[in-house]
């Protein structure tokens, strides 16, 4: 299963799918809520027919959110990828709206192709760890 996330302030938008061409599902929680995120990954594995032992692959752009994301994710046992947002394929001749839902169902395509062997997609962001992210100092603005 592949997982999208399009991390807001307040809600975060999930998108769910099993492969290219199948109707994605999306859903919306609260930023940061847990909880829900795993009773919503229960209930989308059950709506696709799937085993609870499926695999789950997911993605997001970093932004605010940063890393913490992903290392929750890799105790939950989920495969993530933080990608790099300026690396990701825009198509410049068409005119599109920019929109939120539009934007986490591109990750979602993207993150099946990747999987799928087309490493060109994006660039991938290295996850530092916890000691490293300790030791950055916050800007001054920030930290007052």
């Amino acid at each position: 299963m592949y997982l999208a996330f399009d991390l807001g302030d307040r809600d975060w938008r999930l998108v769910f799918t099993t492969r290219l061409g199948h109707a994605p599902r999306m859903r919306t929680i609260g930023a940061g809520y847990l909880v829900e995120l795993q009773e919503d990954l229960r209930a989308v594995k059950e709506r696709f027919g799937l085993l609870d032992k499926t695999r789950i692959s997911s993605c997001y752009e970093p932004g605010r959110d940063g890393f913490w994301l992903a290392k929750y994710l890799a105790q939950a046992g989920i495969e993530n990828l933080v990608v790099d947002s300026a690396s990701i394929e825009v198509n410049r001749r068409r005119r599109r709206a920019k929109t939120d839902r539009l934007d986490v169902g591109k990750l979602v395509t993207m993150l099946v192709r990747h999987h799928e062997g087309d490493r060109k997609v994006w660039h991938v962001a290295r996850v530092s760890s916890v000691e490293a992210e300790d030791g950055r100092q916050l800007h001054p603005e920030l930290a007052g």
